[in-house]
């Protein structure tokens, strides 16, 4: 049996498991009901793209911000359907938590101060920008903010690391806290960061009861930042 075929029969025998356990597990998997999930949770940010573009572009960081979550938009859009999903709520509240704190922390940030060159937070502001695009192509339509499994990527920033759209992240904030530093704008970022770390461990031990992910969490070790962390 190949790697594709085991990673199928794994998944379909969970999606039954899932199914029997969660009756309404099953309605939220269903193409239709996801894709209309997916539209719901981008509104928040659609409402940011919109403010953005009225109020301008002025700087760098602030055009990167513009496009990684116009990429976000619209690959949530399309985004695969999933073959299982966490029923765990708690795991719920933490996904909703993280990503629209993050959201929030887009919208009400301090102005603050800056404490870094503006050409340090434009470099970091691009890298952090480009980390997070070529995570997300590498992903492709196998997006969400709940844990769940969809299809295994394990090519492009994949290869590298097993979290690379949240390495993007923690760059963005990087040039955020250097351009705009203040103590809530320093306390958001820690707390944001904090939980981003946990949804990871979170989002790592409910897939690794495919034996596919397993082996390759064996394979790539590193979570964030190569030979890092």
């Amino acid at each position: 049996m190949t790697i594709a075929e085991e990673q199928t029969k794994h998944a379909e025998s969970a999606v039954q498991s899932a199914a029997s356990a969660w009756p309404f597990m099953g309605l939220i998997m269903s193409p239709a009901v996801d894709r209309a999930i997916a539209i719901v949770a981008i509104l928040p940010f659609s409402y940011l793209e919109y403010v953005r573009f009225r109020e301008g572009l002025v700087n760098i960081p602030r055009a990167a911000a513009f496009a990684a979550t116009l990429l976000l938009i619209v690959t949530m859009v399309v985004r695969r359907p999933p073959v299982r999903v966490t029923p765990n709520p708690w795991f719920w509240l933490l996904a909703f938590v993280v990503t629209y704190g993050s959201f929030g922390l887009a919208m009400f940030a301090q102005r603050g101060v800056v404490i870094a060159p503006p050409i340090v937070t434009d470099v970091i502001a691009l890298l952090g920008l480009g980390i997070f695009i070529y995570a997300r192509f590498s992903l492709g339509r196998n997006i969400g903010f709940v844990p769940a499994q969809r299809q295994l990527v394990t090519s492009g920033a994949y290869a590298y690391v097993r979290h690379p759209v949240y390495t993007g992240i923690f760059v963005t904030y990087l040039g955020l806290i250097l351009r705009s530093y203040s103590p809530v704008n320093l306390a958001a970022v820690i707390i944001l960061s904090g939980l981003w770390i946990i949804k990871s461990f979170i989002e790592e031990s409910f897939l690794k009861s495919d034996p596919v992910y397993a082996e390759y969490t064996r394979r790539v070790k590193f979570r964030w930042f190569p030979r890092i962390a």
